[in-house]
């Protein structure tokens, strides 16, 4: 039976949570940056940066630091929802844009 790996690790923290380092598990570069930039928008954070800490490993540490103790957790949580607002509405206009045929067609000549 394989292993059941957490999808997002809580790695070190301040003992408020207002700084924290988390790793979220099989995931890349593409949802590091736009998650880093969906937190930085939150005018109650600090800093946030990810890395990935080696290409063979399937993680990535995202660090969020906030402004007055508040909690990075519930920044990780706001988000995570927003950005999966984002993804939702670019895939409704995808699916429409499809649907009504608004898109260039082209054939591949050899």
């Amino acid at each position: 039976m394989a292993e059941t790996v957490e999808k997002i690790k809580l790695l070190k923290s301040s003992p408020d949570l207002s700084a924290a380092t988390y790793q979220i598990h099989d995931e890349s570069h593409t949802i590091g940056n736009s998650l880093r930039w969906m937190i930085m928008k939150n005018p109650k954070v600090e800093f946030c940066g990810y890395s990935v800490p080696h290409p063979s490993e399937n993680v990535i540490n995202i660090r969020i630091q906030m402004y007055d103790n508040a909690s990075s957790v519930d920044a990780l949580i706001d988000a995570l929802s927003q950005l999966d607002k984002v993804c939702e509405a670019v895939e409704d206009s995808y699916l429409a844009s499809l649907r009504e045929g608004k898109f260039e067609r082209w054939e591949e000549r050899y």
